[in-house]
Formats: C-alpha cells, sequence, structure tokens
C-alpha cells in the first residue's frame, strides 16, 4: 500500500500563535521541528501498519519547512512549489490512501489559527454550497482520484468539521482549541505517539478493508468569499468567474483538479493588493 501524508503546521501539538508558522524567526524554527517530528511520526506508524511506500507532502506556506534529515529514509519528501496538486502532491504517483497531519479548521472556524489557503484573502469558501477548508478541498481532490483519507490529526474543531466526510478514516487530537491563539495542548512527544498509532491503525484498517474516498459529485459551483471588494475585483480580472456581491464570487468548473488551481491562482494574485 501507498500512502501520502500531506503535513501543515497549524494543528501541530504545540502551535498556536502566527509567529510560529511563519519563517524567519526563532519560533518558527522550533516550531517546523515539531512539524517535522509529527511528519516523522506518521511515516513511521504507517511503515508499521503495512504501507509499502510513504510520500510526505510538506504542505504549509512556501512548502520548505519540513527538515529532511527528520524524516525516516524508507521515506520520500515532496517540498517546494509551484505544483499542479498542491497540499495533495503526491496523488500523481498512483498512492492507495492519503493522511492529513498537523491540519486545521476551515477559515471563519474556531479551531487555533483557522483559515482556508489564504488567510489574508479568503473568507469562506463553498463548492456546491458545501462549505469546505483544506482538509475537505484536498480530500475531494483526492477523492476524485479514488483515493480515501484515512488519517487526520490536529484541533478537536478540525477534527469536528470534518469526520462526516472521510469513512472510517482515524482521528488524533493533538490539542484542544480555547481560541484562535490558544489552546489546551499535547506535548510534542506525547503527540508524535498518538499519531504513531493512529497511523499504524489507519493503515491496517486501509489494507483490510475498502474505504470510500470522498466525492462531490460535478459539476462544480465554487463560490469563494473574498476578506475585501478589492481583492474581489482582483479575481474576477480571470475569465469564467462571476461578481455575487462587493466580497462575493462565484466560478464554475468541470473538475474538483480545477477547483483547486483555480482557487490557487487567486491565491498567487491576491499578493499584488499586499
Amino acid at each position: 500500500m501507498k500512502v501520502l501524508i500531506s503535513t501543515d503546521i497549524e494543528g501541530v501539538a504545540g502551535v498556536v500563535d502566527v509567529q510560529q508558522v511563519r519563517a524567519g524567526n526563532v519560533e518558527y524554527e522550533r516550531a517546523r521541528q515539531w512539524m517535522t517530528a509529527e511528519a516523522n511520526a506518521a511515516v513511521v506508524g504507517a511503515f508499521e501498519g503495512g504501507a509499502t511506500e510513504v510520500y510526505v507532502n510538506d504542505s504549509h506556506g512556501g512548502f520548505r519547512n519540513i527538515i529532511a534529515t527528520g524524516i525516516d529514509a524508507r521515506a520520500t519528501l515532496i517540498t517546494g512549489k509551484p505544483r499542479v496538486y498542491s497540499m495533495m502532491a503526491g496523488l500523481e504517483f498512483d498512492v492507495d490512501a492519503v493522511a492529513l497531519v498537523g491540519h486545521h479548521s476551515r477559515a471563519q472556524g474556531r479551531g487555533v489559527l483557522a483559515h482556508t489557503i489564504n488567510s489574508s484573502a479568503f473568507a469562506r469558501v463553498l463548492v456546491n454550497d458545501l462549505e469546505l477548508g483544506e482538509p475537505g478541498l484536498y480530500g475531494a481532490l483526492a477523492g476524485e482520484a479514488g483515493v480515501p483519507v484515512i488519517f487526520g490529526s490536529g484541533d478537536q474543531v478540525f477534527i469536528e468539521e470534518n469526520t462526516g466526510f472521510f469513512d472510517g478514516a482515524v482521528w488524533v487530537q493533538t490539542k484542544r482549541a480555547m481560541g484562535h491563539s490558544s489552546a489546551a495542548t499535547l506535548t510534542p512527544e506525547a503527540a508524535c505517539e498518538g499519531i504513531r498509532q493512529g497511523m499504524h491503525k489507519a493503515v491496517q484498517n486501509a489494507i483490510a478493508r475498502s474505504m470510500t474516498p470522498f466525492v462531490i459529485e460535478a459539476p462544480y459551483e465554487c463560490r469563494l468569499q473574498t476578506n475585501s471588494p478589492a481583492q474581489a475585483d482582483m479575481f474576477c480580472i480571470l475569465p469564467g468567474t462571476e461578481r455575487v456581491d462587493g466580497v462575493t464570487l462565484s466560478f464554475r468548473a468541470a473538475s474538483m483538479e480545477n477547483v483547486i488551481r483555480t482557487l490557487n491562482v487567486f491565491s498567487t494574485m491576491s499578493a499584488a493588493l499586499r
């Protein structure tokens, strides 16, 4: 069984503040070590559970956070950008299952450092009237390829938002959100042990039985609420967009891949207004 681990940082144990997720300071350097350790715990658990190949996708920010020397030598690290599949890069390698490590709740959610793709630009993302964060969006992208999400780790809000999407997935709560920038958190060591055990179980489950991928039926209409009218102005330059109101636009797509790629183009465009 080939397993893809998509690793973010906001759901990692001990991470609660924006300084910890932005490169260029001591707080971030410490947090990226915790992120690396949780990713590696998932790798070890996956192999213990019966995985034959494991890919680790560095899925935060510039996609260059994980310390390569901290990852089990049996795994393959996916790093750097741009990538067509972004946080789900690795689907190209015919993987059988996906794990979400260190993920977080959606924009406007009550989880730690909650956001969706771009915290400065995106306030809400709905696909076919279903409000989604990064786990739902990228889980649906995996589902379109026939690949189920079998594991997730992060705070309790992330888990509550996404449990209904991923049939039979194993969940590990690394902290309890107490606000946008506060939490009651496991220690990094305790979180890593929980993730290792959870991944072991998740891979065993996936080998033992068929798991249903999360699929949103085509065609797709994506409604995006931005954080300002100026951002909506900018995004509506792209052909195929329709302005709904001052801060909201919509577009149609034939696939979840095209939904994801369009959202990531908008995210890149938003930099012009900073």
